[in-house]
């Protein structure tokens, strides 16, 4: 079982990565750019979300988050907001510690080798 002190830790050890979380959500990025936070978890439709703390929302590519979710359907899963989007569902006390280390360092670097955008003058 990994708990929200460890995400940080393991998160802490990535090159740049920047730790926005507050006391209600886990929120990680690197070059203003997401790769790991706390999943919005919605009961019902059009009911207000709430922070799951237990589930680890992490970037990575869809082809990847296809066959994390076909070999370990217990760790990993995928929900309506998130069908489509580059991003898997984490249950924090089914991963092992490594194993989400492996996860982040990927998310991480995914983000960070994506290529900045130019910024647009204001108007």
């Amino acid at each position: 079982m990994v708990d929200s002190a460890q995400v940080q830790e393991l998160v802490a050890v990535l090159p740049g990565a920047m730790d926005d979380s507050t006391p209600e959500r886990l929120i990680f990025s690197v070059r203003e750019r997401g790769f790991a936070w706390t999943f919005m978890q919605r009961d019902a439709p059009k009911q207000k979300r709430w922070p799951n703390r237990d589930v680890l929302a992490v970037s990575c590519p869809l082809d990847h988050k296809e066959l994390l979710i076909e070999a370990a359907p217990d760790i990993f899963f995928d929900d309506a907001h998130y069908r489509g989007y580059p991003a898997v569902l984490v249950r924090l006390p089914a991963i092992s510690a490594d194993e989400l280390a492996n996860l982040l360092a990927r998310a991480h670097a995914m983000q960070l080798n994506k290529p900045l955008k130019p910024k647009q003058p204001r108007q």
